[in-house]
C-alpha cells in the first residue's frame, strides 16, 4: 500500500515542503492548518474566534478533498499561542463539531506560523463508500 498525497485549491496551499494531507489506507493525516484565507493567502482579520472558524473551514476543505469530513475525525491537536484563548476556541470548535467528539490534545505553542493564534491538525478516516 502506498500513501496518497492530497492537494486542493479550496484550502491554503502548502507553504513549505509538505502536503495538505496524506492518506494511508482509510486514514487521513492533515498538516496543521492556520487561519489563511485560500483566496487571498492572508490571515483572516479578527481574533481567536475568526481564526478558529477559518482553520476549521480549511480542514473541512482538505478532508473533503481526501474523501472525508469533520464528522469522521478521530483525533485533533490544537496549538494555541495563548491558553487564555482556550474558552473562545473551544466554543467555536464545539459548534463546528456538533455532537461528534473526537479525541483532542490542546497545547500552548509560542511562535506559530505567521504569528497566528491557533493551528489545528487532525487524523480522520475516509467516508464509507
Amino acid at each position: 500500500m502506498q500513501p496518497g498525497f492530497i492537494a486542493t485549491d479550496t484550502a491554503p496551499k502548502a507553504i513549505g515542503p509538505y502536503s495538505q494531507a496524506v492518506t494511508y489506507g482509510d486514514l487521513i493525516y492533515t498538516a496543521g492548518q492556520i487561519a489563511l484565507d485560500p483566496a487571498t493567502t492572508q490571515i483572516v482579520e479578527g481574533g481567536i474566534a475568526e481564526q478558529t472558524e477559518r482553520v476549521l473551514s480549511n480542514l473541512e476543505a482538505v478532508l473533503k478533498a481526501a474523501g472525508s469530513d469533520l464528522c469522521r475525525v478521530l483525533k485533533t491537536t490544537v496549538f494555541l499561542q495563548s491558553m487564555a484563548d482556550f474558552a473562545v476556541m473551544n466554543e467555536v470548535y464545539a459548534k463546528r463539531f456538533g455532537s461528534h467528539r473526537p479525541a483532542r490534545s490542546t497545547v500552548a505553542a509560542a511562535g506559530l506560523p505567521r504569528n497566528v493564534l491557533v493551528e489545528i491538525e487532525v487524523v480522520a478516516v475516509k467516508s464509507e463508500k
